[in-house]
């Protein structure tokens, strides 16, 4: 079969793939009129290409599967113009002398760095060793790193003794990153550990601030962190979809858009 019919018939199967979510290997041969190794070998370039993830008998959207625990460096550069925008946005909703606890991640970072001189007398708890580092050079705010063990990925101090600390305190706003926001379930992220840190950081904050680029509204992770009705303000760019957005403020959420 010549190049343009493959690139035609892989085209065909994404097409297919951003309507169903799911295609079968069976049902692509018989429809395409090639054998079934044609297509697992279509289905194996397109993987390799980051757009479908293969599985047993046939493959599924990409945006539809559980997100990867990514290492910290890869993620920054996901969207960083998106979380840039959010960074400056959140940064609006710190106080002076305002209590914050700041979790690990990307977006978090953003809102550190927008942090004005001016603004005075604030804490920030946090378990990101980067998030950390860049608040060391800032006198205006007073710094607390609670103990735990490294999670090299995240750059994040979680397990036992990390959720033993948090539980001392008792913050105004907790900004969490995550790394899937479902408007039906909640939001999770790739680590049980730091799932359960997450929690522990709701439970102690007086408001919880999520702040997600559009992309972690099309996909779940594996640990569960909370439902809804545990999140007070969402700050999101503007490729959120209408039918997310309004489930998010019909469960009575502040919905930022950048």
């Amino acid at each position: 079969m010549n190049q343009h019919s493959t690139v035609d018939r892989r085209m065909k199967i994404l097409k297919k793939l951003s309507i169903n979510d799911q295609v079968f290997v069976n049902e692509l041969s018989k429809e395409f009129g090639v054998s079934e190794v044609t297509i697992r070998n279509d289905l194996e370039q397109l993987e390799s290409k980051n757009l479908l993830i293969r599985a047993r008998g046939g493959a599924m959207s990409a945006t539809q599967v559980v997100s990867q625990d990514l290492q910290l460096g890869e993620k920054h550069k996901l969207n960083l113009a998106e979380k840039v925008k959010i960074g400056k946005a959140a940064v609006k909703l710190i106080k002076e002398s305002d209590t914050l606890i700041m979790d690990s991640g990307t977006t978090t970072l953003e809102i550190i760095r927008n942090i004005e001189p001016s603004l005075n007398n604030v804490t920030v708890i946090t378990n990101a060793l980067n998030i950390a580092n860049q608040l060391a050079s800032m006198p205006n705010v007073n710094l607390i790193i609670p103990g735990g063990v490294l999670r090299k990925n995240s750059l994040s101090l979680i397990g036992p003794l990390a959720e033993k600390s948090f539980k001392n305190f008792f913050v105004d706003k907790v900004f969490l990153g995550v790394d899937g926001f479902d408007t039906m379930n909640g939001i999770s992220t790739p680590n049980i550990e730091e799932a359960s840190l997450n929690q522990i950081m709701i439970e102690v904050a007086r408001e919880v601030i999520v702040v997600a680029d559009s992309s972690k509204f099309l996909r779940k992770s594996l640990a569960f962190i909370c439902k809804l009705d545990r999140i007070d303000t969402v700050i999101t760019d503007s490729g959120i979809s209408d039918e997310d957005k309004k489930r998010l403020e019909d469960a009575g959420i502040k919905v930022i858009i950048t």
